[in-house]
């Protein structure tokens, strides 16, 4: 799944190519990606003759302004831009293509078809629901050591559960918050209240730094991700253990482990961050 790293990139490939263009018509071949209540009819009309000045990013969610609209994108899980010339074959996947009106394509392609798109008047685009209850973004200005440490001691939720929820903080997901955890040395297990001042200040400063050098690197290819150029991240080579499982800590030797929190797939090592089973017994999973 595109992670906050992936949608950035994403979001500076898409200003490069298409920032400046206009929308001459819209193909809509998979009505499920237009989000009430707006039919995919109506979603195609709105957008002729309209102008992308520049796409911005809010954690996962890209926001394209346009004249009038602001139009929300989120990938889910395998959705991804390209641009191509005009006539060329659609390729497989292809479910919403933005006719430019400089004999380009903008095209949406998406495997399992999860993602959306949304449209808000351009003066309400902070009104945006699922955009409104995000938390802070990943950053030192945005991102409260205080506002963390509040909503930590707010629940018992292993520390995983808690920073992969976009309420708390923004766009990090699986990858991030298993390199995150490692960083600070924090069990992924461990519940968010238990965390000492000191590990949340770690924690803290690990997010933002795993995730600002993911986006420096292009994000994360571990399966299929490349960025609207057509290239693929390069963060995959700094991973220490997610993907890592029963490959030595780059720490300590230790064999990393893979266990389950949160529902998710999680790698961590046992020694730099202690064992899950203590947690398993006395605490939450998630």
């Amino acid at each position: 799944m595109p992670e906050l790293p992936e949608v950035e990139t994403v979001r500076r490939g898409l200003n490069q190519l298409v920032a400046g263009a206009t929308i001459k018509s819209v193909d809509v071949f998979w009505n499920r990606m237009i989000t009430p209540p707006f039919s995919s009819e109506r979603f195609q009309n709105e957008l002729v003759g309209e102008q992308i000045h520049t796409i911005e990013r809010r954690g996962k969610y890209l926001i394209f302004l346009l004249d009038h609209w602001a139009m929300v994108s989120h990938l889910r899980m395998e959705g991804k831009f390209t641009v191509t010339k005009t006539g060329e074959p659609y390729e497989k996947h292809t479910h919403v293509v933005f006719h430019l009106s400089d004999n380009r394509d903008l095209r949406y392609l998406d495997v399992r078809k999860f993602g959306r798109f949304s449209l808000m008047p351009i003066d309400k685009k902070e009104n945006y629901g699922p955009i409104q209850k995000l938390g802070p973004e990943p950053t030192t200005s945005q991102f409260s050591l205080e506002n963390f440490q509040e909503k930590l001691s707010r629940t018992q939720r292993a520390i995983k559960a808690v920073i992969l929820d976009q309420h708390i903080v923004a766009g990090v997901g699986n990858i991030y918050a298993d390199e995150s955890l490692f960083r600070a040395q924090i069990n992924p297990m461990k519940p968010a209240n238990q965390l000492n001042k000191g590990e949340t200040a770690r924690l803290r400063e690990a997010i933002i730094t795993v995730i600002a050098n993911a986006v420096e690197a292009g994000g994360t290819t571990i399966r299929t991700y490349k960025n609207t150029l057509g290239e693929a991240g390069k963060f995959q080579v700094a991973l220490n253990v997610y993907g890592k499982t029963n490959e030595a800590c780059p720490r300590c030797g230790t064999p990393i482990e893979k266990t389950k929190v949160a529902q998710r797939g999680t790698h961590y090592c046992p020694k730099c961050q202690g064992s899950i089973a203590r947690y398993e017994k006395k605490g939450p999973a998630g």
